[in-house]
């Protein structure tokens, strides 16, 4: 029996705080500009990725452990011809907080990785352990447990401290007051007078400080966002149509093309992939 080329597999870990685990393999497929609420963690099981993060382009082998920060802009493509195949977890800065605590000297400092791909043998190893178990049924404690420790050895070895926003410059901080306005209310549609008038800044310059500081324009930042939040309706059981009509998209066609571009899946897909009894009723 031939193995597809694209497959796409999600297990939501409720024992884990919602935790996402990704399986997939592609070959085709490339991913646009999009950011994810939480980090990326995963490792290449197979072929190699090549994608973009942290204004460089970077090529993920096999057997290396590939790192996203929570809302970094980053694409995903293929580096061979015969794909690439992984599988990746995607904690949110909360759920690493109390981790790091014991690494960095400052209070509520969530971790920093520098290096968007990293070869640790060990630490791959340990990952893809850790994926294993996953997959498991049961276990519960095992599962958190070796879920800590695996985090903790990454953030050790791999992590830095992030910036706090009281040392940023002032037209990033005022970038992060806007992104922090549009997370607060992305179904909103926003007007970039608006949002500049927010941070007192004119609309060119506040455009042009906003693409230099995210890496996309206001717009397709929003419906980066949009998208996260998409992603917690549809798990909390609300239909389809109803979370773009929520969210703003202009009709469900145009919202299942962005969802698919950013997560890889249409939203019907999302929702099977996160409960394959609905198959069944």
């Amino acid at each position: 029996m031939s193995v597809p080329f694209e497959q796409v597999d999600f297990l939501h870990l409720q024992e884990l705080g919602g935790l996402e685990l990704l399986k997939a393999q592609y070959r085709q497929k490339q991913f646009s500009r999009h950011v994810h609420e939480g980090y990326c963690i995963g490792i290449i099981e197979d072929g190699a990725q090549s994608f973009f993060r942290s204004g460089a382009l970077h090529t993920a082998p096999k057997g290396d452990i590939i790192l996203v920060n929570a809302d970094e802009i980053h694409t995903g493509s293929s580096a061979v011809e015969t794909g690439w195949k992984y599988r990746a977890i995607y904690p949110t800065p909360e759920m690493l907080l109390d981790i790091s605590q014991d690494f960095f000297t400052h209070k509520n400092t969530v971790p920093w990785f520098p290096d968007a791909v990293i070869h640790d043998v060990g630490l791959s190893q340990q990952l893809s352990l850790l994926f294993d178990l996953f997959e498991q049924k049961d276990n519960a404690l095992l599962k958190e447990s070796m879920y800590l420790s695996t985090l903790a050895v990454l953030i050790h070895r791999h992590a830095r401290a992030k910036p706090s926003p009281r040392i940023l410059a002032e037209a990033q901080r005022k970038i992060e007051v806007v992104k922090e306005l549009i997370r607060n209310f992305p179904e909103r549609n926003f007007s970039l007078t608006e949002l500049a008038e927010y941070v007192s800044l004119s609309p060119w310059h506040f455009l042009r400080e906003f693409k230099k500081h995210t890496g996309l324009p206001p717009h397709a930042w929003l419906i980066q966002v949009r998208l996260h939040k998409a992603q917690k309706l549809l798990k909390q059981g609300q239909g389809i149509a109803l979370t773009a009509q929520h969210l703003g998209f202009s009709d469900q066609s145009h919202f299942n093309r962005h969802f698919k571009k950013a997560v890889g899946v249409t939203p019907s897909q999302y929702l099977t992939h996160l409960n394959p009894e609905a198959l069944k009723a």
